[in-house]
C-alpha cells in the first residue's frame, strides 16, 4: 500500500477540539504571498483608474485563489512529510514568479503569470491526486472533479497569456469564473458526480487559523507601505496626523478582526457538524472581501499620505471611504456566516461611510481620513461592547 500523506488526526484531551499548528513551512510558504499583496497594492497606486481597478480585482481574486488552494490541500496533507515540504518549496517558486509578473500581467509578462498560475494550481492538483492514490475513494474522486475543473480553467489561463486586450481580458474572466464557481457548484464533472461539504471534511481550527495569518499578511502590507512613504516625506504637522490617522486605521481593522470574530469563528468551524460548508463559505469566499479591503487601505494611505491637505481628490476619497467599508462588509459577511445573523454595528458603519461620500469632496483628504477611522474605531468599540454584555448576561442567569 503506497505511503500516506495525509496528516494524522488531532490530539484532543478531555473531549476538548483540537487541531495541528499551521507550522514553520507554510508560514514560510506564506512570504510570497507578501510579495504578492504589495505588488497588487503598487499596481492600484500607480494605474487608480477604472481599467486599473479591474485588473486589480482580477488578479487579486487569482492570488486569493491560488493562496487558499493551497490551504486547502495542506489541511489535508501533512506538511512535515518530506514530499509535501518539497511540493511547498516548488509552489514558493511559481509563486515568486507569479508574485513578481503581476505588474505586467496584463502586457509583457501575462504568459509568466499564466504559466506561474497554472503551475500552482493544475500542478498541485496532479500532486494531491498522486499523494492520496491509494486513500478513500470519495477523497480521490473529489479531486478528480477539482482537477477536471482546473483543467479547462488551465486552457483559458494560457490562452489569455498568448493573448492581447480584450481577448485576455475575455479568456481570464472565463477561467476565474470557473474557478469561483466550482466550489458553490459541488465541482459537478460528467461521470464523477458531485462532491460534497461533507467530502470536505477539513480540520476547522486549521483553516481558520490560515486565514487569520494572511489577513495579518495584508495588514503587515499596509504598515509597510505608510511607514516606507511616511519615511520619506517632511515630518511636519500635516503628514504625522496623517500617518497617525493610517496607523490608527490598521489597529482599527486588527481589532475588527482579532478581538471580535477570529476565535469565535475558529471555535464555531471546530464544532460545527458541516465544517466544509463553513470553510467553503466563510474562509474561501467571504475572507477576500477583507483582504480586498486592506489592499485598498494601503492605498488609500499612500494618497492621503502624499497630499493630506487641501480638498480631497475623488479617487482619494474612494479608496479612503471604499476600503473602510470593504472591510466593513467583509466582517459583517463574516460574522452573519458564523453567528447566523447581522451586526448593527457593521450596518451604522456602512451607512455613515455612504453618506460622507457626499460632502467628501469638500473636505482636506486627512479630515477624510479620520472620518473613515472614526467610523472603523466607533464599529469596534460597539462590537467590542456588545461582546462584553454578550458574555457578561450567561454568568449573570447562570448566577440568579
Amino acid at each position: 500500500m503506497p505511503r500516506s500523506y495525509l496528516r494524522p488526526a488531532p490530539i484532543t484531551s478531555g473531549g476538548a477540539h483540537s487541531h495541528h499548528r499551521v507550522t514553520n513551512i507554510e508560514l514560510f510558504f506564506d512570504l510570497v504571498f507578501v510579495f504578492a499583496v504589495t505588488q497588487l497594492s503598487h499596481l492600484l497606486i500607480g494605474n487608480f483608474t477604472l481599467q486599473g481597478g479591474a485588473q486589480a480585482l482580477l488578479l487579486m481574486l487569482a492570488v486569493w485563489w491560488v493562496w487558499i488552494f493551497t490551504s486547502w490541500v495542506t489541511n489535508w496533507l501533512d506538511p512535515e512529510k518530506l514530499a509535501i515540504r518539497m511540493l511547498m518549496l516548488v509552489l514558493m517558486t511559481g509563486g515568486l514568479l507569479l508574485s513578481a509578473s503581476l505588474p505586467q500581467a496584463f502586457g509583457s509578462r501575462g504568459l509568466a503569470f499564466a504559466l506561474a498560475y497554472v503551475f500552482m494550481q493544475f500542478g498541485r492538483t496532479l500532486f494531491f491526486l498522486w499523494a492520496v492514490r491509494g486513500e478513500s475513494l470519495p477523497l480521490r474522486r473529489n479531486f478528480q472533479r477539482i482537477g477536471t475543473w482546473l483543467g479547462v480553467s488551465a486552457v483559458l489561463w494560457l490562452a489569455g497569456g498568448l493573448s492581447e486586450d480584450s481577448v485576455r481580458w475575455a479568456c481570464w474572466i472565463i477561467a476565474l469564473a470557473i474557478e469561483w464557481l466550482g466550489p458553490s457548484m459541488g465541482f459537478y464533472t460528467p461521470g464523477l458526480g458531485r462532491s460534497t461539504t461533507n467530502d470536505w471534511n477539513v480540520e476547522g481550527g486549521h483553516m481558520a487559523e490560515r486565514c487569520s495569518l494572511f489577513i495579518i499578511i495584508a495588514l503587515g502590507e499596509s504598515v509597510l507601505v505608510t511607514g516606507s512613504t511616511f519615511a520619506a516625506l517632511d515630518w511636519n504637522a500635516e503628514n504625522i496626523a496623517a500617518m497617525a490617522m493610517s496607523f490608527i486605521g490598521s489597529l482599527a481593522m486588527w481589532w475588527l478582526y482579532f478581538d471580535t470574530i477570529a476565535e469565535r469563528g475558529a471555535r464555531t468551524i471546530s464544532h460545527s457538524a458541516d465544517p466544509g460548508r463553513l470553510a467553503r463559505l466563510a474562509y474561501t469566499y467571504i475572507h477576500v472581501v477583507l483582504v480586498a479591503g486592506i489592499i485598498v487601505g494601503a492605498v488609500a494611505d499612500e494618497f492621503v499620505l502624499a497630499h493630506p491637505v487641501g480638498h480631497a481628490h475623488a479617487g482619494t476619497a474612494l479608496a479612503v471611504l471604499g476600503s473602510a467599508a470593504l472591510y466593513l462588509l467583509g466582517n459583517l459577511l463574516f460574522k452573519w456566516a458564523i453567528f447566523g445573523r447581522l451586526r448593527p454595528a457593521h450596518v451604522v458603519g456602512l451607512v455613515v461611510l455612504g453618506g460622507a461620500w457626499l460632502p467628501a469632496a469638500e473636505l482636506p483628504a486627512l479630515a477624510v481620513s479620520a472620518l473613515a477611522t472614526g467610523v472603523l474605531c466607533g464599529t469596534a468599540a460597539w462590537e467590542w461592547y456588545a461582546r462584553s454584555c454578550e458574555t457578561v448576561e450567561p454568568a449573570q442567569a447562570h448566577g440568579q
